[in-house]
């Protein structure tokens, strides 16, 4: 499969693999308000959407947009790959996720008024997202990596 498609669709795959742990981690109290629930609140926040299409249609929203953000940032996984191809899939996908984490939780969510920001937040929660953003930059590069090493089928 060609690289580029084979991130996206890696991506994909992460998308619903971290939507379901932060829906378990919730559910089981492993987890803290994980950030799909601040998303979800951001979006009711600034659009009024719970009392439109109720917290269920709020969610959908929010998790469309997870999986738009992570296609999107799914972009430059071959592009990274191709910059350290010694690295392995899951050593490349924790240094992303990371890095994702940094700049998106770290500085741009607090700015948007999505989270509280990470200080606030404390080690725990602060610890969860990045372990989330660095669950799904692996699952990304590991599933990508796969995918673009098989040929499709004739």
């Amino acid at each position: 499969m060609e690289k580029y498609k084979a991130a996206v669709v890696g991506a994909l795959v992460a998308g619903v693999v971290t939507t379901l742990v932060m829906n378990v981690g919730r559910k089981t109290g492993l987890l803290t308000k994980t950030l799909d629930r601040d998303a979800v609140d951001w979006i009711d926040r600034v659009s009024g959407s719970r009392a439109v299409i109720g917290d269920a249609g709020t969610s959908a929203v929010e998790f469309v947009n997870h999986l738009g953000a992570s296609a999107a940032f799914a972009a430059a996984v071959p592009a990274l790959r191709q910059a350290a191809p010694s690295l392995s899939p899951a050593a490349l996908g924790a240094l992303y996720g990371t890095a994702l984490y940094a700049v998106n939780i770290g500085a741009i969510a607090p700015v948007l008024g999505i989270t509280e920001g990470e200080i606030e937040a404390g080690p725990r929660k602060a610890g969860e997202r990045w372990a989330i953003h660095v669950l799904q930059a692996v699952v990304t590069a590991v599933v990508a990596e796969r995918l673009a090493s098989r040929p499709l089928a004739d």
